[in-house]
């Protein structure tokens, strides 16, 4: 059996097929540009586009897809909602990509592909008694995905595992959310970089910043990688505190910084509600960039 899916980012679409007689075996992978600024139609063509380049070099057209998504679809209204990508927000995106497609459609967040992918055929694979997972996104965005027993918790509204949006940081910057002061406000990439630039008058990348960090000399840079370590850990153990979750997994460009994995760990444990004891794994993805088709492929 082939499993179909596609990943709906801002700059590409990606589709991948796994044949799932064959230990989940890629079968295709392709992409294409997702040209937003084109508007929404024009991301439905080209889904369309990218599934029937797809199909000829399957030699089969799928019987559904699933979709990894920037934003979510609303239960109520069952239009999208959330998303980066502006264009999708309150429109029927499922109900349209069943019409053109002419099969039926699964779609789920992309953070809770990304951890459910991980969970299944990731990292997960190590941890095989976790119960629940949760999967942290650290990029230019923060977000998360919620697995309980190999199924996403998308939740009553539809934002189950969205981590990126509570409050951090009390009158902090303003957010796109409305609120001030999120998670995604304090710890992503460019809030990161805000911040040095703030307090040094220096626009540096965070790479740039943490190579400062590592070198020494840099007050500006220990600043911004303490930042880092200390909210990271206040963020992540509100997480543990109110799930406490069998493994977590980090992906995103800022989940790539090793200290996370170190000294961010022992920061942990000065918020957690069980006497400064950590046991819960951390890790890195497995599955890299391919996590969020991948999911999709397994909804």
């Amino acid at each position: 059996m082939k499993l179909w899916g596609i990943d709906l980012g801002g700059t590409k679409i990606e589709c991948a097929v796994l044949d799932s007689d064959r230990n989940l075996e890629v079968v295709v992978r392709m992409r294409l540009p997702t040209e937003s600024a084109n508007g929404y139609q024009h991301i439905l063509s080209q889904i369309k586009r990218l599934i029937d380049m797809v199909a000829e070099q399957v030699g089969e057209r799928p019987s559904k897809v699933g979709f990894a998504t920037p934003g979510v679809l609303e239960p109520e209204t069952h239009l999208m909602k959330n998303s980066n990508t502006i264009c999708l927000n309150g429109q029927p995106l499922k109900a349209d990509l069943e019409k053109i497609l002419g099969v039926p459609c699964q779609l789920a967040n992309d953070a809770n592909c990304f951890a459910l992918a991980e969970a299944l055929i990731g990292a997960g694979k190590e941890h095989p008694t976790a119960e629940v997972v949760f999967g942290v996104i650290m990029g230019t965005g923060v977000g998360g995905g919620l697995v309980v027993n190999n199924k996403i918790i998308a939740g009553h509204h539809g934002i189950g595992g969205e981590w990126g949006h509570n409050i951090l940081e009390e009158g902090g910057e303003p957010c796109y959310c409305g609120k001030a002061g999120c998670v995604e406000q304090v710890i992503s990439g460019p809030a990161l970089e805000r911040y040095y630039e703030r307090v040094s008058g220096e626009k540096l990348t965070m790479k740039v910043i943490l190579e400062r960090y590592h070198a020494g000399g840099d007050e500006h840079a220990n600043a911004t990688i303490e930042r880092l370590l200390e909210y990271y850990g206040r963020a992540i153990s509100t997480l543990i505190n109110v799930l406490d979750p069998g493994l977590i997994v980090i992906g995103g460009g800022v989940g790539n910084v090793e200290l996370l994995y170190t000294a961010g760990y022992e920061r942990i444990k000065k918020y957690i509600f069980n006497k400064g004891v950590v046991t819960t794994p951390i890790l890195k993805p497995k599955l890299g960039d391919s996590a969020g088709v991948f999911g999709a492929a397994l909804l």
